[in-house]
């Protein structure tokens, strides 16, 4: 992990500077400069997860030449899926919904019918809580966990992946992947559906995005999404590009044999 490298570099410096001022030939104060680059880089890190910086997601095919990409869709299931699912049956697509464990709860129904169109299910924590990078090792493995089992009592399949909230990660997070052995999934394309309310910017934000091999993160939370929806595959279409489902994109297993 780039984490380990990056932690080994910098103490190394930091000890480097350390002997330097010791021996009175630099000030103390450049001791500084090492655990503010770290404090930066580190940080900066912890919200970006295509850096692969704290463990190692698939954020995109390695295929950047076929012009195929994949969708999905965060936070749900929600009273706006079942749109969604419709939009999707229309344009023959298949997608991959990162599902909370509280949400299913509530639309259990919802998260069925997904699985049986054919859609792929994969686990976003139980509570999606903005404590989520401050939880322990113990806390994040319960919330995939719990996660995990409910969906496996509605569809019988248990679920190979895994995306963490907000793409925040972390030591903690990167110990409880390694502990479940759920492939990370991030993502190429952000469209902050969440944050932009005008679906016109919306949509150009996401086509410009568009890439061999991209895969697109949205939400099944909100009716503009589902407008924006359809505008993207009337563009796709145009542009002669494939929607395919995520494990074909990248040649994995979503569910655990």
């Amino acid at each position: 992990m780039k984490f380990r490298i990056v932690n080994f570099v910098c103490l190394l410096i930091l000890g480097l500077l350390f002997i330097f001022c010791w021996q009175k030939e630099f000030s103390f104060w450049l001791l500084l400069i090492p655990i503010f680059f770290w404090l930066i880089i580190t940080s900066i890190s912890a919200f970006e997860i295509r850096f692969n910086y704290f463990l190692n997601a698939y954020n995109r095919s390695n295929n950047k030449v076929e012009k195929v990409i994949t969708l999905t869709f965060d936070d749900g299931p929600t009273e706006f899926t079942p749109r969604i699912l419709d939009i999707l049956e229309q344009n023959n697509a298949k997608a991959t919904f990162f599902c909370i464990g509280k949400q299913i709860e509530n639309f259990p129904k919802i998260l069925i019918k997904a699985h049986q169109s054919g859609h792929i299910i994969g686990n976003h924590t139980f509570h999606h809580s903005p404590k989520n990078g401050f939880y322990s090792a113990d806390k994040i493995i319960d919330e995939i966990e719990s996660t995990n089992a409910l969906i496996e009592s509605l569809i019988n399949k248990k679920t190979a992946l895994f995306r963490p909230p907000f793409g925040v990660t972390n030591p903690h997070i990167a110990k409880a992947i390694n502990s479940t052995k759920h492939k990370v999934i991030g993502w190429s394309v952000r469209s902050l559906d969440t944050v932009i309310e005008d679906e016109n910017k919306l949509f150009l934000r996401i086509k410009k995005q568009i890439k061999p091999g991209c895969i697109v993160l949205m939400h099944d939370t909100s009716e503009r999404t589902a407008n924006v929806l359809e505008q993207l595959f009337v563009f796709l279409q145009e542009e002669n590009y494939k929607v395919i489902p995520l494990n074909d994109l990248l040649k994995i297993e979503a569910y655990e044999n």
